[in-house]
């Protein structure tokens, strides 16, 4: 019976280890087909948005050369708009942001502080207090200045 109950329970453990494999290598193959897949589609969406844009810069060559003409021939004492809708020569400038740029408000607060810091350190408390803020303005107003250049409100 023990012989019988151990040939029973190995080869439970040598068939469980065997389908394993199999279900891990069906896994895995799998999830190869699919980034396959994935991949294949990000390929195709890259190639069709060149398309697209080849075929924007081709209408817009196109209508400038219809509007260089149109000036050549003297159409334009007519009064008609011959320039295309996208803008002549250049991108369109972005609308400036509105309220405080990071460079004021750092300023201010790094003035702010370095007053209220030089008036504390300072026996002479007004002296400090001038240094401090002017040290203080200028750097914040530093610091503020990199994250406007990051953020791209400056160039």
């Amino acid at each position: 019976m023990k012989k019988l109950f151990a040939i029973v329970a190995l080869s439970s453990v040598m068939f469980a280890c065997n389908n394993k494999q199999k279900q891990d290598e069906a896994i895995r193959q799998q999830a190869i087909q699919k980034q396959v897949q994935v991949k294949a589609i990000k390929d195709s969406i890259r190639l069709d948005s060149f398309a697209k844009t080849e075929a924007i810069k081709k209408e817009k060559v196109k209508e400038d050369a219809r509007v260089a003409a149109a000036y050549a021939a003297g159409k334009h004492s007519s009064g008609r708009n011959y320039t295309s809708s996208s803008g002549y020569g250049g991108t369109q400038p972005t609308a400036r942001k509105k309220g405080w740029s990071d460079a004021a408000k750092g300023a201010v607060i790094g003035g702010a502080a370095g007053a209220v810091g030089g008036a504390l350190i300072d026996r002479n408390h007004g002296q400090g207090a001038i240094i401090g803020g002017v040290v203080g303005a200028g750097s914040g107003y530093l610091i503020g200045r990199g994250k406007d250049k990051k953020s791209g409100r400056v160039q």
